[in-house]
């Protein structure tokens, strides 16, 4: 199947469009205090936070310049935003230069390390004593 320029440009436009409709909804409504958005099921099943619990929150507060808030209701969003943003700029280097760069979160040691940090966050946050109450959302 061959994309043409124009089709394209419809999906990039339609996939921007989602993503901005996605954020305005986290930017004027707070998932604490709406039952429209999800809750998460891992929680709701056993009453363990799982890795993800606290994300809505966190991207609520975070867009509406609550920073510290917002990590403080999942501290993995940090992980999430260095990845996103090495990524982001590795795209940006390898397409506008003429050097091509290698990217490192695509080797095997790399992903085993997130892997890691993921789970020593789900079982850490999930201990009632502090200090590890503060990693619950």
């Amino acid at each position: 199947m061959v994309v043409t320029k124009s089709k394209k440009i419809v999906i990039y436009t339609s996939i921007v469009i989602v993503f901005l409709g996605m954020l305005s909804l986290y930017f004027f409504w707070n998932p604490s205090n709406h039952a429209f958005f999800p809750k998460c099921p891992f929680y709701a099943f056993t009453g363990i936070f799982c890795p993800g619990c606290g994300s809505q929150r966190a991207i609520h507060k975070l867009i509406n310049g609550e920073i510290v808030e917002g990590i403080r209701h999942n501290y993995l969003i940090l992980l999430l935003f260095i990845v996103l943003g090495y990524q982001s700029i590795l795209f940006l280097l390898n397409k506008f230069t003429s050097t091509t760069y290698k990217n490192l979160t695509h080797k095997p040691i790399t992903t085993k390390v997130i892997l890691v940090i993921v789970i020593l966050f789900w079982i850490l946050r999930n201990i009632s004593v502090v200090p590890f109450t503060e990693l619950a959302p």
